[in-house]
């Protein structure tokens, strides 16, 4: 054995104390990485038993949420992607709309004027389209200008899909004179007036909601009172609708019907003699017509004139006969006193 000569104890080999140094280093690092995983796991439990806390509090929604793996995070990465399109652009633009997704309701109406050499023929025709094409004719007025001409307005209602083919039919049934067209839209008119029937009825319900709770008289005579003004404007609002369904289902087509103003005369012939005589008699005889006319028109009135100048002429005469007899009594008086009396004795 070895002894030191400085402490008087035995020599220790340097390479054993080496060894000895490294062993307590591992055993320190092994210890400090067991404090940590002791930490982290802590950590994770009081984690997992926070989250099982936050989940039984939510509900079966939060625990559905838990086994599924969606957390907020996941939601957000799930619209996120949702927001891709197949083609792998982000659909930030909006795709267009599907056909027919969006119901459109439009109004549409047409104003015809067509010639015809026939009015009645072709009143029937226009009658055979509209009611062919699944339409009715609203409204028919014919006028006979004389003995040989008539005029004829129609209102038709025509399908909206059948339009343009009525609108076809009708012009090509003579000459076409004038055309006038027009398309309304009125899709945010109908989704207004469907919005407000619905909350109209949903505020009739609770007027009689609260009619079925109320216990004094004065108030049921109220909730009446407003009862009624909101049925009123609920079947305003109804009636609404129903026409703008009419005027959006069926189209209006308005057709005038005329004949020709001279048939077989194209206007570039000169008058001649006849038609100048026939004209001459026509303007004498519409002459007399109105001679006539007038003089019946006058008639009462001359008579009463005349009747009432007899009657001043005869008052006239009865009045210078009494003055004349009253002129002449005075004269004969003096006249008889004035003759003498017979015998030769003048009157006393």
């Amino acid at each position: 054995m070895d002894v030191d000569s400085a402490t008087g104890r035995p020599a220790v080999r340097r390479p054993v104390i080496a060894h000895r140094r490294r062993t307590a280093l591992a055993a320190g690092a092994l210890g400090l990485l067991l404090a940590v995983g002791g930490c982290g796991a802590a950590d994770n439990a009081s984690d997992s038993g926070a989250r099982t806390a936050d989940a039984e509090h939510a509900g079966p929604e939060g625990r559905a949420d838990e086994r599924a793996g969606t957390g907020p995070a996941d939601a957000d990465g799930a619209a996120s992607s949702a927001e891709k399109r197949a083609d792998g652009k982000p659909s930030g633009a909006k795709a267009p709309p599907k056909p027919g997704a969006t119901a459109s309701h439009v109004i549409r109406t047409a104003v015809l004027s067509v010639e015809v050499k026939s009015v009645p023929k072709a009143v029937a025709a226009a009658r055979a389209a509209a009611e062919g094409a699944g339409g009715l004719v609203a409204t028919e007025n014919t006028e006979r200008l004389d003995d040989t001409y008539e005029t004829s307005h129609l209102v038709l209602r025509v399908p909206q899909d059948r339009f343009q083919e009525v609108l076809r039919a009708l012009s090509g049934s003579g000459k076409l004179l004038s055309r006038t067209s027009d398309a309304k839209d009125v899709t945010d008119q109908v989704v207004d007036v469907d919005s407000r029937i619905a909350t109209q009825r949903a505020s009739v319900a609770r007027v009689r909601q609260l009619m079925d709770k109320a216990e004094r008289i004065s108030d049921v005579v109220a909730l009446e009172g407003e009862l009624s003004s909101r049925q009123s404007d609920l079947e305003s609002l109804l009636a609404q609708r129903a026409s703008l369904k009419d005027r959006t289902s069926l189209a209006t087509i308005t057709l005038d019907l005329t004949p020709p103003d001279a048939p077989g005369d194209d206007g570039e012939e000169d008058t001649g003699f006849l038609d100048a005589l026939g004209g001459g008699w026509d303007a004498f005889v519409t002459m007399l017509r109105w001679t006539a006319v007038a003089f019946g028109a006058a008639f009462p009135f001359l008579v009463t004139g005349a009747l009432a100048l007899l009657v001043r002429r005869a008052l006239r005469r009865r009045t210078a006969a009494r003055t004349r007899s009253g002129t002449a009594a005075p004269a004969v008086a003096e006249e008889q006193e004035g003759a003498p009396a017979p015998g030769g004795a003048p009157a006393p």
